[in-house]
């Protein structure tokens, strides 16, 4: 039985979510925590990663797994709608208030009022996905924010997801072996996003990493991401889950900064470990350092092997 006790939702939250086709067959348990019990966050997708042949019994068996699920007061547990019909199956489903919300594919003006006007009346939260051609056009974005900023809509609106792949499939091109993202064109496309809808109160996530073998590009572009101002990566298997979380893990110094920035008694300017804060300008990063840090921790040394003279 459900406790009622409210989630707390912050976009940081989420850790990395992982998106699993929504006819898996552990379904339930990994919803339950007894399967990848330290998974934060689960995507069940009914689009990308389930075929047209297989939407009708997907839907069936993840109605059937909904009435198992148990309450999880630190697991947050979304369903990628297929579209905005599939939408309206899913919230028809008996159960269906034992998830978290839902992330909306293809995310445009076009198929905004499609979405949104099922949801009335509910308390769902939802993350978009920004990944079909108007991203690429600065104007249609800021339409699109202009839509979202809306009271009732932005209320329920945990952050906005950029979809990577799908963008990359638009330009015909696929990330190479051994790049970030940011050395292809999306890195200008994912500046774009910051700049638009960042100063406005929306969370951006990252878009996801495919290679499964490649840890250290992997920790290169989540450095990127931080960078750029994202928050929160979506892993595409469990092994990518304690990479990327270590990598949101707070430098110490930073965490001192971020404090200090953030206490009354501080100076409007001030020194710490060898750089320049300023309460006026920075204080909002200092913010977004401590949230980080309440969820994953100061990073901790990593224990590295003595050069031996061999290169390995």
């Amino acid at each position: 039985m459900m406790n009622n006790v409210p989630k707390v939702f912050s976009p940081w939250c989420l850790g990395a979510s992982l998106y699993m086709p929504a006819h898996r067959l552990d379904l339930m348990d990994c919803a339950n925590g007894e399967k990848l019990p330290a998974l934060r966050s689960m995507i069940f997708c009914t689009e990308d990663a389930v075929s047209h042949t297989e939407l009708d019994s997907s839907l069936r068996h993840l109605g059937l797994c909904l009435q198992g699920f148990r309450d999880t007061p630190q697991r947050f547990r979304f369903i990628r709608a297929r579209n905005p019909e599939v939408l309206a199956r899913l919230l028809a489903l008996s159960d269906i208030e034992k998830i978290d919300g839902f992330v909306l594919p293809k995310f445009n003006v076009g198929n905004f009022h499609a979405y949104f006007d099922q949801l009335q009346g509910t308390t769902f939260k939802v993350m978009p996905t920004l990944e079909t051609q108007d991203v690429f056009d600065a104007g249609a974005m800021t339409e699109l924010r202009q839509g979202l900023a809306q009271d009732a809509v932005f209320a329920r609106i945990l952050m906005l997801r950029i979809g990577g792949n799908d963008l990359m499939n638009i330009l015909g091109i696929r990330r190479p072996r051994n790049m970030t993202l940011y050395e292809t064109p999306l890195g200008h496309v994912i500046a774009q996003l910051a700049t638009v809808f960042k100063p406005y109160g929306f969370s951006l996530s990252a878009p996801v990493f495919e290679y499964l073998n490649d840890s250290i590009t992997l920790q290169k572009e989540i450095r990127l991401d931080l960078a750029y101002g994202l928050t929160g990566k979506t892993a595409i298997h469990p092994t990518q889950i304690p990479v990327i979380e270590a990598m949101y893990s707070v430098d110490s110094e930073d965490h001192d900064m971020a404090l200090s920035l953030n206490q009354s008694a501080s100076p409007a300017v001030f020194r710490m470990h060898n750089a320049m804060c300023e309460v006026a300008t920075h204080q909002q990063w200092g913010r977004d350092i401590i949230d980080r840090q309440q969820c994953y921790g100061n990073k901790v040394a990593l224990a590295l092997p003595e050069y031996t003279g061999v290169i390995v």
